[in-house]
C-alpha cells in the first residue's frame, strides 16, 4: 500500500520539542560564510537539494547539521511537504522502532489504537535522522530495507506500506570507524553515503565569529530592550582566540550570559565566560600586562587579521567592521 500525500500539501514540520531560540538563530547564520570553504560547500549544497539523492551530514555537535538538513528541505522540490526530524538518541530501542514505524491495534499491551509512525507522516516530504550512529544495531536492518525501498510494516502487521521521502541523515561521529568498530552495519553506510558534507567546526572559520557575534548581539539587544550592544577590542580578541568546542550553539549562550551581565551597551572581557577568558588570558591580558594602549592593541588586531586573511574584505569581517573603515584605520596606524 503506498502513502499518498501530493506535493502541493501544506508544509508540515514535525520535531520532538519546539525550536529554541538558538536553533532559531543558528538557522538564518548558517546559510552565508565569509569563509571560503564554507561557502563553496553551501553552494554545492544548494545544488544538491534539488536532486533527490540521500544525503549525509557529518560534522561536530552545535555546527548546525539540523539546520542544513531543513535547508536541503526548503532548497528542493518538495518543499510544500513536510518535513520530519527524529533524533536516534532520544528513545529506547522499543520506542525509537514504535516512533519510526508506527503499530496496530493489539500488537502489545497498551496498543489500543492504530497509530502512524513518522515515516509514513514525512510522506512526499524529507526525513531527517539525527545522530544516525546512535541507530540500535537491531533496528539498522529495518531501516536499510527502508532506505532501499522507502518500503516498511507498522509493529504487527504484515501490510507492506510504501512511502515517498527524500533521507537526509547527520551524525557527529565518524561513520567509517562506526563501521570499523562493528557498531553500524558496512551495507547501511554505503545505502547513506550517496552525496556527504562535513561542516568545519567554527574554530576553523574565524572570519564568521565576529560576523555571528555581531548578528547575534543585534538580537538579543531587542529582545532585552536595550541599545545595540558592541563587543571592546579585548572581548573581540577573546572570542577569536577562543576554539569553540560547542560551536555556533556555545557562542550564543556566551553572547547570552554577557548581553545579561554586561553594564553598558560595550561588552568587556569580564561579562564573557571564563571558559573564554581563561583559554585566551594570554591575549586579553596582554594590554595590562605591557602598558599597551588600547590602540595599540587594536592595531595587533588588525595585524593579525589581515596576516590571517586573504583579501581585505574577509578581514573587515574578522574584525566586525566595514572594508571603508578598515581601510581608513590602516592609514591610521601606517600599516601597509
Amino acid at each position: 500500500m503506498d502513502v499518498q500525500r501530493p506535493y502541493g500539501a501544506p508544509a508540515l514540520e514535525l520535531r520532538a520539542n519546539n525550536m529554541a531560540p538558538h536553533e532559531l538563530i543558528e538557522e538564518e547564520l548558517m546559510l552565508e560564510s565569509r569563509n571560503p570553504e564554507m561557502a563553496a560547500m553551501l553552494e554545492m549544497l544548494e545544488r544538491a537539494a534539488m536532486g533527490d539523492s540521500t544525503i549525509l551530514v557529518t560534522g561536530e555537535s552545535g555546527t548546525g547539521k539540523d539546520v542544513l538538513a531543513r535547508q536541503i528541505h526548503r532548497w528542493s522540490a518538495r518543499c510544500h511537504g513536510p518535513f520530519v526530524a527524529i533524533n536516534c538518541t532520544t528513545l529506547a530501542e522499543h520506542l525509537l522502532e514504535d516512533e519510526l514505524f508506527g503499530h496496530i491495534r493489539g500488537s502489545f499491551t497498551g496498543a489500543v489504537n492504530d497509530k502512524p509512525g513518522r515515516l509514513e507522516a514525512g510522506n512526499s516530504g524529507t526525513v531527517l535522522f539525527d545522530e544516525i550512529a546512535e541507530l540500535p544495531t537491531s533496528l539498522q536492518i529495518k531501516f536499510l530495507r527502508f532506505v532501499q525501498d522507502r518500503c516498511f510494516e507498522r509493529i504487527g502487521s504484515n501490510r507492506t506500506l510504501r512511502v515517498n521521502v527524500r533521507v537526509v541523515v547527520a551524525s557527529n561521529r565518524n561513520l567509517e570507524a562506526e563501521v570499523a568498530a562493528g557498531r553500524f552495519r558496512e551495507d547501511l553506510f554505503y545505502r547513506l553515503n550517496v552525496i556527504m558534507f562535513t561542516l568545519p567546526p567554527l574554530r576553523e572559520r574565524t572570519q564568521d565569529i565576529l560576523v555571528f557575534a555581531d548578528w547575534m548581539l543585534k538580537r538579543l539587544s531587542v529582545a532585552g530592550g536595550r541599545r545595540d550592544l558592541r563587543l571592546s577590542p579585548e572581548a573581540a580578541a577573546a572570542l577569536i582566540g577562543y576554539r569553540w568546542p560547542g560551536n555556533v550553539r556555545e557562542l550564543h549562550n556566551a553572547l547570552k550570559r554577557a548581553a545579561d551581565l554586561a553594564r553598558s551597551e560595550t561588552i568587556t572581557p569580564d561579562d564573557l565566560p571564563d571558559s573564554v577568558i581563561h583559554r585566551n588570558s594570554a591575549t586579553v591580558a596582554a594590554p595590562a600586562a605591557h602598558g599597551t594602549r588600547l590602540k595599540d592593541f587594536e592595531r595587533e588586531q588588525i595585524l593579525r587579521a589581515l596576516a590571517q586573511s586573504s583579501t581585505l574584505g574577509q578581514a573587515a569581517a574578522t574584525l566586525g567592521i566595514n572594508v571603508t573603515t578598515l581601510w581608513r584605520k590602516r592609514r591610521h596606524y601606517g600599516i601597509g
